[in-house]
């Protein structure tokens, strides 16, 4: 248990909106992930980076939520970038799913700045 940490956080950095997830993401875990997105996908920003090189776990509920804030990302015009590097409990998920390809992927923050 990480203790009174978020489980999900977001900034805006450079003037890009920045979601870090961290640890095991579940339903239980993640609130605020959901609304997150969806405020990241109708602000200003014309690209939204989710940070998971904390994040050892996501269940399908985020997942979804990934896929679903893709769809609005795109609808609104702006990029939504996942960062790395992913953890194996991450990765094997999008691999077991066949849903990586649904995403622009990068190894590292800094570059999922630039891309």
């Amino acid at each position: 248990m990480i203790g009174d940490e978020s489980v999900v956080t977001a900034t805006t950095r450079e003037g890009i909106a920045v979601i870090h997830l961290r640890g095991a993401v579940d339903a239980d875990r993640g609130p605020g992930l959901v609304e997150a997105l969806a405020e990241a996908a109708a602000g200003g920003s014309s690209r939204t980076v989710v940070d998971l090189s904390d994040t050892s776990f996501v269940d399908s509920h985020t997942l979804h939520a990934l896929l679903d804030a893709q769809k609005l990302h795109r609808a609104a015009g702006r990029s939504l970038v996942l960062a790395g590097p992913l953890q194996v409990g991450v990765r094997r998920l999008f691999e077991v799913t066949g849903t990586g390809s649904a995403f622009r992927m990068t190894d590292s923050l800094e570059s999922a700045m630039t891309c």
